[in-house]
């Protein structure tokens, strides 16, 4: 990306008024931030259906010494800037909804895998806690799934910290910008992450530390990921927040359950009695249910033996078979196909005995 386009998207994030929802509706149509911002003079947003708040907002925008100043920012301390743009943009938060338009990251890792989990939790871990985020992580090692956790205390440190003692990708993502490690308590553990893995973060330098910044930052937790598990949590917590976004967005949650009079199995208990998570005992429940045990190049072989698939059909399979379990919309997108059409072939493929189909309108091989 050029400095001017960088320079015009940093400042969308800004404008008041401006969401990522909003924001991702913009760039789409106009093609880039600068568009925005030239579209805006000339009043052509209206055709949008985006009223004049954002309308003035864009128009009104003065702020760009911060915009000017951040910039300097991700230049000196060599911060990648990802964008909906990209193509190392990952594909799960790209179907979430309101992702967000760019972030920052520092480390090494590719997060267009798509074995990554997030593993979240209290503050305030037990010891039964840490039993359970070290042996939830060393039975999946195996795999080689990336961690996703929030650099906090407690189970996100714990499951940062065994996913290092183990050699397993690791990513924090951050409630604040790159200026500053919170809690600094974890800055050496950031730093160790950045070999094997590493940070990422959508607040500027000048962001203040604010809650709401680290639950806003918990939809990036749950977008990056193909299942999320709770190990422990009082009655509120910011971790159900990250397995309500997560179920909003069609993901798998898991659950650890503790015992009825343990204050933080409190949230876990409460979220596998109302049929928000999956109980989850071992690391054995997520391999099954992700069916990580799968051999898919077996499966291709004996579905060539016996079925015939066309070019379009072909396409679907390959998809389903590289990433697993995929909702409609999902896979619609990414293939770049109509949803009647993609419907109407994962019908055909489902009669064939070739995929079956989930709750929630997802589709897997079988």
């Amino acid at each position: 990306m050029n400095e001017q386009e960088l320079f015009y998207l940093l400042a969308l994030q800004k404008v008041k008024g401006v969401g990522d929802i909003s924001a991702k509706k913009l760039l789409r149509h106009f093609g880039s931030a600068q568009a925005v911002f030239e579209a805006a003079k000339q009043q052509k947003i209206d055709i949008l259906g985006i009223g004049s708040f954002i309308l003035q907002g864009i128009n009104s925008f003065d702020d760009w010494q911060r915009v000017e100043s951040e910039m300097k920012f991700i230049e000196k301390n060599n911060l990648q800037v990802v964008t909906i743009f990209d193509d190392i943009y990952p594909e799960k938060l790209f179907h979430a909804p309101d992702g967000p338009i760019m972030y920052f990251q520092k480390g090494n890792f590719d997060l267009r895998q798509s074995k990554i989990i997030s593993i979240v939790g209290t503050r305030n871990i037990t010891p039964y806690g840490k039993r359970m985020v070290a042996e939830i992580i060393e039975d999946i090692k195996e795999y080689n799934p990336i961690i996703i956790s929030g650099l906090a205390y407690g189970v996100d440190v714990e499951a940062h910290l065994n996913a290092l003692k183990h050699n397993l990708v690791t990513v924090g993502v951050l409630g604040h910008g790159f200026n500053r490690i919170y809690p600094s308590l974890h800055k050496k553990i950031a730093e160790k992450m950045l070999d094997n893995g590493g940070l990422i973060s959508e607040f500027w330098s000048s962001d203040i530390v604010d809650r709401n910044n680290f639950l806003k930052r918990n939809r990036i937790v749950a977008g990056l990921s193909e299942a999320t598990i709770i190990v422990e949590s009082g009655e509120k917590g910011g971790s159900l927040v990250t397995a309500d976004i997560a179920n909003s967005y069609n993901r798998d949650v898991f659950a650890v359950p503790g015992r009825a009079t343990d204050k933080f199995s409190i949230g876990c208990n409460n979220l596998i009695k109302r049929n928000q998570a999956i109980l989850m005992t071992s690391a054995q429940d997520i391999i099954d249910f992700l069916q990580w045990e799968n051999k898919p190049a077996q499966k291709n072989l004996q579905l060539n033996l016996f079925v015939d698939l066309n070019p379009e059909e072909q396409k679907i399979f390959d998809f389903l078979q590289e990433n697993g379990k995929t909702t409609l919309d999902e896979l619609a997108v990414s293939i770049q196909m109509p949803i009647s059409k993609t419907a109407q072939i994962l019908l055909n493929l489902e009669l064939n005995n070739v995929v079956s189909s989930l709750p929630g309108k997802q589709y897997e091989i079988l």
